[in-house]
C-alpha cells in the first residue's frame, strides 16, 4: 500500500533538497501531533549511509515506538524531469508501527521547468504486511498533514 503526494512549493529546488537532508526540518513535518526525537546523534544534514534512530511519541506525550532511519540518495524521472530522491529504508522497530512488513519512504524534488523558485515535491511511502490496511487511513491522514506543514515550512527555505 502506497501514500503518495506531488505538489509544488514556492521555493528553489536546490532549497528544498537541503531542507531534506536537514534532520531538524524533517521532523519538523510531524509537529505538533507527532513529536520525534533522536535517540542516537544526528548529523547536521543527512548524507547517503547515515543511520539513526529516532523515538516518535503522540503529542509529546503517548509513546508510538521507535524507528530506524538508513538514508540513501538517488535520481529518477518524472514527466521527463530529473528527480532527486532522499530515501529512507530503515524500519520502525518498537511500538504500533513495528507491525507492519514493509517500511519504505521516499521523498525527492524537482524543478517547474522555467520557475527557478518553484519546486515540485514527490513523497511516497510504502507499507506492507497483514497490518497495512489497518494503519493506511491513518498515515495517509499524517501524510495529508504533513505535506501542509511542508508548504507552510517551504516559504521560508
Amino acid at each position: 500500500m502506497q501514500v503518495t503526494l506531488k505538489f509544488p512549493l514556492r521555493c528553489a529546488p536546490d532549497s528544498a533538497w537541503q531542507a531534506l537532508h536537514t534532520p531538524a526540518v524533517g521532523f519538523q513535518l510531524y509537529g505538533p501531533i507527532i513529536q520525534v526525537r533522536s535517540v542516537d546523534p544526528l548529523p547536521a544534514h543527512w548524507q547517503a549511509g547515515d543511520q539513526a534512530t529516532i523515538a516518535l511519541r503522540l503529542l509529546g506525550v503517548f509513546p508510538l515506538g521507535t524507528q530506524h532511519i538508513r538514508i540513501s540518495n538517488y535520481e529518477s524521472q518524472a514527466a521527463g524531469q530529473p528527480v532527486r530522491i532522499l530515501r529512507d529504508h530503515g524500519k520502525p522497530f518498537t511500538g504500533p508501527l513495528s507491525l507492519l512488513a514493509t517500511w519504505d519512504h521516499q521523498m525527492g524534488v524537482s524543478a517547474v521547468p522555467g520557475k527557478p523558485n518553484r519546486t515540485v515535491w514527490h513523497e511516497q511511502l510504502t507499507i506492507g504486511g497483514v497490518f497495512a490496511p489497518a494503519f493506511y487511513p491513518v498515515l495517509w491522514i499524517i501524510w495529508q498533514l504533513r505535506a501542509r506543514r511542508l508548504r507552510h515550512l517551504a516559504k521560508s527555505w
